[in-house]
């Protein structure tokens, strides 16, 4: 990969990555930081879904209960500027806002981490435009595999 400057910045910058993709890797940084010193993850992320905008942080809210709820045992922690869920330090699900990536929906998705194999090949991201109570069972379902 070549390396170049990137106009109007301070630090070296690389082809293909987008504003917001470094944006990404800097939190991302800041976090792995963060969580050395001690600071408290969940209060992190609440303060991340926080800033979301409405119809995103709903749903990022009703996600972050449903983890609670159903799997205590993933930890909830930033991952990218993105609130994730942890078990040994590994991310297991994570949701991405729409507007993280300039995307037409939000994501919640599954990192390899997560116990969901079934055969040779299975989703591990879901797009979503809005939560229903039959989104929110389906996810909850996937959490405890997930988590499991």
């Amino acid at each position: 990969m070549n390396a170049k400057k990137a106009a109007g910045s301070k630090g070296t910058s690389y082809e293909g990555f987008t504003a917001e993709e470094r944006r990404a890797m800097k939190e991302h940084a800041r976090e792995m930081k963060a969580a050395a010193l001690g600071a408290d993850q969940e209060a992190a992320q609440l303060e991340k879904i926080a800033e979301m905008p409405e119809a995103e942080r709903a749903m990022a809210e009703r996600i972050h209960a449903i983890v609670k709820k159903n799997a205590p045992q993933l930890m909830p922690k930033l991952w990218y500027g993105m609130p994730g869920w942890a078990k040994d330090g590994k991310v297991v699900c994570f949701f991405q806002n729409a507007g993280k990536f300039k995307s037409r929906y939000s994501t919640f998705g599954f990192n390899d981490s997560a116990n969901l194999d079934d055969g040779e090949m299975w989703p591990t991201a879901f797009a979503l435009t809005k939560l229903t109570a039959a989104g929110e069972k389906q996810i909850t379902a996937l959490v405890k595999k997930a988590a499991s």
